[in-house]
């Protein structure tokens, strides 16, 4: 199982950036995890998938951001340590 966390900074919130997360965990299929909103105005994106080429395909377009209202500045990636998911889901 690959599990990584990633810090998305850049214009990521108030533009859909966590629902397009979702769609994208969703059409990928086989990513489960959590996306929610930092007070610090990052989005953090808890992934995992048994499939390493899903996450990182998953990670390339976390990286162009979802849409013309977006822009991602910097994607920081780190492998991570957390308990498994069932689902991807958006959090408060």
């Amino acid at each position: 199982m690959k599990k990584v966390r990633l810090i998305v900074s850049g214009r990521v919130q108030g533009v859909g950036f966590r629902y397009s997360t979702y769609a994208l965990a969703l059409e990928l299929g086989d990513i489960y995890g959590r996306v929610w909103n930092n007070d610090d105005g990052t989005v953090e994106i808890l992934a995992q998938s048994e499939d390493s080429a899903k996450i990182a395909k998953f990670i390339q377009e976390i990286r162009k951001g979802p849409s013309k209202w977006s822009k991602v500045t910097y994607v920081d990636v780190k492998l991570a340590n957390f308990e498994d998911f069932t689902d991807f889901r958006m959090a408060n």
